[in-house]
């Protein structure tokens, strides 16, 4: 099988990434590639190209927002989709990611549909 598509998975607890790799896998043709927080992910986006970033907010080295405008300022990555992941609920932290660039906001705890269907939307994807 060849991916199709390749997400990167931007979260610094293994549980939660377990959790958001078996539910994007339930999208045919997909490969997931994991990172543990945003210094990881960069390395990550160095070596390879992705349809699709799910980042957490709060990480330790570099936090989900950090490298969201880092990603979005680069020429080689800044059109990459990124939906945000996170406990943060606030309108204010909302409207934080969004205006960064994140395509989606979701908080945690995440409904698999709810990722899924961001994730259909965003790629197209039917």
């Amino acid at each position: 099988m060849t991916a199709e598509y390749r997400f990167l998975v931007v979260e610094d607890s293994p549980t939660m990434r377990q959790l958001i790799t078996f539910s994007l896998k339930r999208i045919k043709n997909v490969q997931v590639t994991e990172a543990s927080n945003g210094v990881d992910a960069l390395k990550k986006l160095s070596e390879d190209k992705f349809h699709l970033m799910i980042v957490d907010i709060n990480m330790p080295l570099m936090d989900g927002l950090k490298l969201l405008s880092i990603v979005r300022k680069d020429s080689t990555h800044g059109q990459i989709p990124v939906i945000i992941v996170t406990t943060e609920g606030a309108a204010a932290d909302r409207d934080k990611g969004l205006k960064l660039g994140a395509n989606a906001y979701l908080t945690k705890p995440i409904q698999t549909n709810d990722l899924l269907n961001s994730v259909r939307e965003i790629l197209k994807i039917e």
